[in-house]
């Protein structure tokens, strides 16, 4: 931007329903870490009701005072790692709301006392009977909890017109392959209805990721070009510096694959892809993308890359191999990185590969959608020197720095015509203010007031595992004999490359932290436009000018005894030395700036040696004093 621009508002909306939220696993990171910092944030922006309570499940006997102490330890982390300070009034507010309830998940009468608790906190609180439960638990307890909380009969709620609601959020993964998310579905489709579940992916809580239909279908400038006719190609990056840290036991038995492609990765390319939705309406959104993922073709083995890190250096730090992580098997073969290429069989997608990679100790933590569009005709630029134009890209980032980049290419300024590509950059962080926000906020406030724009159908979960399910086979059947085959701090493993290279495409590249964070820093340089293409009569007078130049560097100094010789020449052979020895001795003439055929390089050294051993060979050790002429008279 030219000018610094004030910074708008966030938009505002009215608090959501009251409620009650059950975490189960309320002891867990995942509470201490994303939920419970997002209901701050959000009584922080008026975003929780005043009829609110919390009430934590989890197995172990412990006080209420016990479990908020550690939340507060983790949120005072929490914010002090954002720069900030904590705000003790929303916290003191959330926490006076907050009890803690024991048991163990497959306890009916732990279901039975936390239905009497409900009760009183409906009573207490002016909650109304609507209970959000989260399941911030593994997935083997998914079934298990939502039986239960059947038998307890906790979630029926008299239908989408009732008085008062009950839903349940499950957390991923959902299944591990197509038989088990079918067999998942199926088992909490008879407890629950499909408008009561809502299957979280905490990716399309980011802006970014929402604002990617609006600036489809709210710009008419780019929605008549978003099709075969103009994209050549779509690449979908999630790249992580951070390996699997304390989860070695969770990855061992899930990988990248499954923990990172059939939601995250076709999250965001149903959001690419899609078409449009008659409107905005949940059903309306989650059938366009729906159909979307049910379009992939079946994606074939040799169109899958699988990957592990080993030892190296992530952001200028070691970084220890896979196989050294806590919890994780000294020969595993379980990947860290993905890449693939799928197509979509639509009418708008007809010919237009998309790439999607995925890895952990990346050289550089970035998610970004990156568009390619086709070249332009050559024709009009035909005689004008250039070769090719460069590359238009459409980038939406979705982290970090969120914002929307375009690269095209422009005129560079002179006389003459050369193109220069060039970028213009929309970030979040110039126009608004930024909220306090985990990714969590967008999508509890949704789950309370019952929009399900932003969570998957159980069609859509079953689709995107029966995309991915041939690769899953395939690497069932066959251990990878290369593994670790990409250094902490790449950019993976070098088989990636060739899904792209087959078509004559590269993918972009993934920069250091570092070398990313010195190219922000950096002054702006001067750009110095290329030299200009010359006549054949100023490249002869050139040459001839750097021939003699040359000459002239092979001149001999004036000394006592005609030893020395100049800088080109220094470590000639003395006087008497043969022509060949001399020749060898002789370093060769530098001519700088002029590309000159070898035949014709060694031609020029020859007549430098001859000239000097000329010069050396005419200059006297000793000048006679010159006798003065007498004058005429």
């Amino acid at each position: 931007m030219s000018q610094a621009q004030p910074k708008r508002a966030t938009s505002r909306a009215h608090p959501a329903d009251p409620c009650t939220v059950v975490i189960f696993g309320a002891a867990g990171d995942l509470t201490s870490r994303l939920v419970v910092p997002a209901l701050y944030n959000m009584r922080r922006t008026g975003l929780l009701a005043d009829n609110f309570s919390v009430i934590g499940f989890n197995h172990g006997k412990m006080t209420d005072n016990a479990w908020k102490k550690g939340l507060t330890t983790a949120l005072e982390r929490f914010v002090g790692n954002s720069g900030g300070k904590l705000d003790n009034e929303a916290w003191d507010w959330l926490s006076s709301q907050m009890t803690y309830h024991a048991g163990d998940f497959d306890d009916l009468t732990a279901f039975q006392s936390l239905a009497i608790k409900l009760k009183d906190a409906e009573r207490r609180r002016g909650t109304k009977g609507n209970v959000l439960f989260y399941l911030a638990t593994p997935e083997r307890f998914f079934g298990d909890v939502i039986e239960q909380l059947q038998k307890a009969g906790l979630v029926d709620d008299g239908g989408p017109d009732g008085d008062f609601w009950r839903r349940v959020i499950i957390e991923k993964p959902f299944g591990h392959d197509l038989a088990s998310a079918h067999a998942l579905n199926e088992r909490i489709l008879k407890v629950l209805r499909e408008d009561q579940i809502y299957r979280i992916d905490h990716f399309l809580g980011k802006e970014t990721v929402q604002n990617i239909m609006a600036f489809r279908f709210a710009n008419g400038l780019f929605e008549p070009i978003w099709n075969r006719d103009r994209i050549d190609h779509v690449q979908i990056t999630v790249a992580e510096t951070v390996g699997v840290e304390r989860r070695g036991s969770f990855y061992e038995q899930t990988g990248a694959l499954r923990d990172m492609v059939p939601n995250h990765l076709f999250q965001l390319l149903a959001m690419v892809a899609m078409e449009p939705p008659t409107s905005f309406d949940a059903e309306a959104v989650r059938t366009r993308k729906a159909e979307t993922i049910e379009a992939i073709r079946p994606i074939q083995p040799e169109d899958a890359i699988r990957g592990q890190y080993g030892p190296g250096a992530v952001n200028g730090e070691l970084a220890i191999s896979y196989r050294d992580e806590p919890n994780v098997a000294p020969d595993s073969v379980t990947e860290t990185f993905v890449a693939m290429k799928l197509s979509i069989d639509t009418w708008r997608w007809s010919g237009v590969p998309f790439y999607l990679r995925t890895g952990k100790h990346m050289g550089r933590r970035t998610t970004e959608i990156a568009i390619r569009f086709k070249s332009a005709p050559f024709a009009p630029f035909r005689g004008t020197g250039m070769d090719a134009f460069g590359p238009d890209w459409l980038v939406l980032q979705i982290q970090p720095d969120e914002g929307i980049s375009l690269q095209f290419d422009v005129k560079r300024p002179g006389p003459r015509v050369e193109l220069a590509p060039v970028r213009m950059d929309f970030k979040y962080a110039d126009w608004f203010r930024a909220e306090p926000n985990v990714g969590y906020e967008t999508l509890l406030y949704d789950c309370m007031t019952g929009d399900a724009t932003l969570f998957q159908r159980a069609d859509m979960v079953e689709a995107c595992w029966r995309a991915v399910q041939p690769i899953l086979d395939d690497w069932s059947q066959r251990t990878p004999a290369d593994f670790p085959n990409y250094a902490s701090g790449s950019a993976g493993p070098a088989s990636a490359d060739t899904l792209l290279a087959l078509g004559g495409r590269s993918w972009r590249p993934l920069n250091s932290a570092a070398e990313l964070n010195a190219r922000r820093t950096a002054k702006p340089k001067v750009d110095t436009p290329p030299p200009a293409l010359k006549s054949p009569e100023r490249r002869a007078a050139t040459k001839r000018a750097a021939a003699k130049k040359a000459l002239r560097s092979t001149s001999v100094k004036k000394t006592t005894r005609g030893a020395s010789v100049t800088r080109a020449t220094r470590g000639a052979p003395a006087k008497g030395a043969t022509r060949g020895a001399s020749a060898k001795a002789t370093a060769p003439v530098q001519k700088p700036k002029v590309k000159t055929a070898p035949a014709k390089k060694t031609a020029i050294k020859k007549t430098a040696i001859k000239k000097a051993a000329a010069a050396r060979k005419a200059a006297p050790t000793k000048r006679a004093p010159t006798k003065a002429k007498p004058t005429r008279k």
